[in-house]
């Protein structure tokens, strides 16, 4: 997964920290409350002391108030971060993501190169971060390629289904320098969670942050026959 704020966690916070100061506040006012009461009337509470404690409180009081308005957007995000995320169900996407579940005996990317590359690998790794297979890429043109993975190590083993690999991309020019490369994930966004406070869509057998997505569009239909329908003679 990835690193992101809380939403909840903040909230919890904000909801902690309020009740500190809502008890802070009513001690406060029942220690002045009883240095009126039993204030010496040979010597009162000086005016300014009276007003600057006055002020505190009323700002304690605004922080309360701030503290609460707080919480209400924190919440009022959460939600609206699932709604919004809703809305590219059902929509081609395309996303920054190199991690996919291998199932039904295949696993795939996309992966797009700057330049055309003299040399290009891909490596498969485990979740552990181990190469399990390593390989030419299939095609070293500049652009975007497909890419399939049957799940054969290169030792000669087969994965199971249900684990998590990621691609890596490995690609050099005729001089032996780097060309820019990134992995992707495409296709249709069946449905969203939140993780974290943090909306993810579904692609696939992958699961992502929105935040990875750089392209939307719509779900593309095989084209309505237009050829005329004859009737008998």
């Amino acid at each position: 997964m990835v690193d992101a704020v809380s939403t909840t966690n903040a909230a919890s916070r904000v909801n902690t920290g309020g009740q500190m100061l809502a008890s802070n506040f009513q001690t406060f006012l029942s220690l002045l409350t009883t240095q009126l009461r039993n204030q010496d009337p040979l010597s009162p509470v000086d005016s300014n002391e009276f007003t600057a404690q006055l002020t505190q409180m009323a700002g304690v009081e605004q922080q309360l108030l701030t503290n609460d308005l707080l919480t209400s957007l924190l919440s009022a995000q959460q939600g609206d971060g699932l709604t919004g995320a809703a809305a590219y169900i059902g929509k081609d996407a395309t996303a920054i993501w190199s991690a996919t579940r291998f199932e039904d005996g295949a696993a795939s990317w996309s992966y797009e190169l700057a330049a055309n590359a003299t040399d290009a690998t891909l490596q498969v790794l485990d979740s552990s971060g181990k190469v399990v297979w390593s390989g030419a890429a299939p095609d070293k043109t500049n652009g975007l390629h497909d890419f399939t993975w049957d799940g054969k190590t290169t030792g000669g083993g087969q994965v199971d289904d249900g684990g998590v690999y990621t691609l890596k991309v490995v690609a050099k020019d005729g001089a032996g320098g780097a060309i820019d490369s990134q992995v992707l994930i495409r296709g249709r966004v069946t449905g969203v969670e939140m993780y974290d406070s943090t909306p993810y869509v579904i692609i696939g057998k992958s699961i992502m942050p929105v935040s990875s997505l750089i392209a939307l569009e719509e779900q593309k239909t095989a084209a309505a026959s237009t050829d005329p329908v004859e009737g008998n003679a």
